[in-house]
């Protein structure tokens, strides 16, 4: 993780020329979890004089080209709309779009009312404030430098609202099917938009362990992932909020409409 930690420059160098800062945190998840898996599945073979950064950088290389390749070949409508007012489109900068589209260049853009659907149910499973940056971030005109600690945060925002809507999304998809209410917060945690946070949901968001039991939790999942203690630790609040949108939006679609 410290050889992981080694590449967010180069990530953030790479992301930054093409405006999609706000994925940092996204790809250097991306990244460890590449390492992870490249490390357990025998993939890195240590070689005399070669460190084992050089091959970390070569899969940061990788995950990072991917990327900024699937974001370029995306295409891009405004159709991120104020939930609040209802009043017009928000017209967003560069290729920063909160929008959902197929894979495909030939495929119709999602349907508008979907869309303000999917963000009028983020904007109510996001703080205000959280909400106002991740706008102002994808908003506002773009500057080039080194990040203030005013970008972080408006990048963290940008952050929250992209996996909110993902789990959201997730949640939608299956909320037509037939599941059960005992099987509502499994389904809910299911709908976290990484194999990380997904854990974490059913491990301990979900069961809601407490004490020397969630202790031993974060201890398995930090191996399980090869992450650090803290680091799930720090992840429990960010997961715990996914997971209560999701449980809203399944319960919502269960409950008969009066």
């Amino acid at each position: 993780m410290v050889a992981v930690e080694s590449v967010r420059g180069y990530v953030v160098s790479h992301l930054t020329r093409i405006g999609r800062a706000s994925d940092i945190e996204d790809v250097m998840q991306d990244v460890r979890m590449a390492v992870w898996d490249g490390v357990m599945r025998g993939r890195y073979r240590k070689l005399p004089g070669v460190p084992f950064g050089a091959w970390v950088q070569g899969v940061c290389s990788n995950v990072c080209s991917a990327h900024i390749r699937r974001e370029l070949s995306r295409a891009t409508s405004p159709l991120l709309l104020d939930p609040v007012t209802g009043e017009g489109a928000v017209l967003l900068n560069g290729w920063s779009r909160l929008a959902f589209y197929g894979d495909r260049a030939t495929e119709r853009f999602i349907d508008q009312e979907w869309a303000r659907m999917v963000l009028a149910l983020v904007r109510e499973n996001v703080a205000d404030e959280v909400w106002d940056l991740a706008v102002d971030s994808l908003t506002a005109p773009r500057r080039y430098g080194p990040p203030s600690p005013t970008d972080r945060r408006r990048w963290h925002a940008a952050s929250v609202v992209r996996q909110t809507a993902k789990t959201i999304t997730a949640a939608l998809e299956v909320a037509s099917a037939s599941t059960r209410e005992e099987d509502v917060g499994t389904a809910a945690a299911n709908c976290l938009p990484a194999p990380v946070l997904r854990r974490i949901a059913i491990a301990v968001v979900h069961p809601g362990v407490r004490g020397p039991e969630r202790t031993r939790a974060i201890a398995r999942l930090a191996a399980e992932f090869g992450v650090s203690e803290r680091y799930i630790a720090v992840q429990i609040g960010p997961v715990r909020q996914l997971y209560r949108a999701a449980w809203r939006v399944l319960w919502g679609q269960q409950r008969p409409a009066v």
